[in-house]
C-alpha cells in the first residue's frame, strides 16, 4: 500500500477526513471528489480514496484528480481486501478529528455531509464526554426491487437478532468521531454493522435523512444472494461481539498528567 503524498506524525490535525473506498469506479471518481470539495469549501478537510486493487481506469483517474485537488490523498491495496478493509486503511492514516465515510459509486450525496456533521455536533459537542455517529437514512432509495427486498430482509435480521433499531444500517454515508471509530472491532463487512458496534462502545447513533441517487456509471460489486448468505454468518459474529462488550463503566484518572506541577513541589 502506498500513498501519493507523504504523511508524518508532525502534520497538523484537520477538522474532517472523508474516506471513500473504491474498486473499479472509473468515471465516478472525479465528479464525486468535486462534490465533496464543494460541500466543505472553506474548511480544513482531506479526502482519502482507497483503491481496492482496481483493474479498470480508476488508478489513472485518481492520479489526474489528485494533481488538481490538493486535499486528495490516495491509498492502494495491491490485492483486493474488501470495503471494510479499505475503510480501515484510510482511518489509520486519517488526520481529522471527525471521520466521514461514503460509498464511491456516486449514489450517496456529499452535500448531505454538513447536515450529518451538524447533527453529530449538536448531540456530541466538542470538548464534551459524549461521542457518537450520525448515520444517513435514505428516504427514497434508488435501487432495484430485488436489492430493496434483500435490504428489508437484512434489516429484519439485524433488528431481531442484534436489537439494531437504526432504520437504515446499510446506508453508506455517515460521520463519527475518530476516537470512537478507532475503538470499534475490525472484521470483514464490519461497515454493515456500524450502529450496533457504535452502541457497543457507548456511542450515540443519530439518524439523519439523506438523499440517494441511482447509479449512473459502473456496476455494483455485490451479488444480492451472496450478500445475504454472508450477512447471516456475520450477524452471529456480531452477536458474539455484543455479548463481550467492555463493561468497565466510567474510568477516572487519580493521578495528575505527566508534566503538570504537583502540589507542594
Amino acid at each position: 500500500m502506498t500513498t501519493n503524498k507523504a504523511h508524518t506524525a508532525s502534520q497538523p490535525e484537520i477538522e474532517l477526513s472523508v474516506l471513500v473506498p473504491v474498486m473499479n469506479e472509473a468515471g465516478n471518481i472525479a465528479p464525486l471528489v468535486e462534490e465533496i470539495c464543494a460541500a466543505f469549501a472553506g474548511r480544513s478537510f482531506e479526502i482519502i480514496y482507497v483503491d481496492d486493487a482496481s483493474n479498470d481506469a480508476s488508478p489513472a483517474e485518481l492520479a489526474v484528480t489528485a494533481a488538481k485537488v490538493p486535499q486528495l490523498r490516495i491509498l492502494r491495496h495491491e490485492s483486493r481486501a474488501g470495503q471494510s478493509a479499505a475503510i480501515r486503511s484510510a482511518l489509520l492514516v486519517a488526520r481529522g478529528s471527525l471521520i466521514a465515510v461514503l460509498d464511491g459509486d456516486g449514489q450517496n450525496v456529499p452535500a448531505d455531509l454538513p447536515n450529518l456533521e451538524a447533527a453529530l455536533i449538536a448531540r456530541c459537542p466538542a470538548g464534551g464526554d459524549a461521542v457518537g455517529m450520525a448515520a444517513g437514512i435514505r428516504a427514497k432509495r434508488q435501487d432495484s426491487a430485488a436489492r430493496l427486498l434483500a435490504s428489508r430482509a437484512a434489516k429484519w435480521m439485524r433488528r431481531t437478532l442484534l436489537s439494531d433499531t437504526h432504520p437504515d444500517s446499510g446506508c453508506g454515508i455517515k460521520i463519527l468521531h475518530r476516537s470512537l471509530f478507532l475503538q470499534l472491532p475490525f472484521f470483514n463487512h464490519m461497515h454493515r454493522f456500524m450502529p450496533s458496534l457504535v452502541k457497543r462502545h457507548g456511542g450515540l447513533v443519530i439518524g439523519v435523512d439523506v438523499a440517494h441517487r441511482p447509479r449512473v456509471r459502473g456496476t455494483s460489486k455485490y451479488r444480492i444472494l451472496d450478500r445475504l448468505v454472508v450477512g447471516i454468518s456475520d450477524i452471529f459474529g456480531v452477536i458474539w461481539l455484543l455479548r463481550r462488550a467492555p463493561r468497565q463503566g466510567q474510568v477516572s484518572e487519580l493521578t495528575q498528567a505527566a508534566g503538570n506541577d504537583r502540589a507542594g513541589s
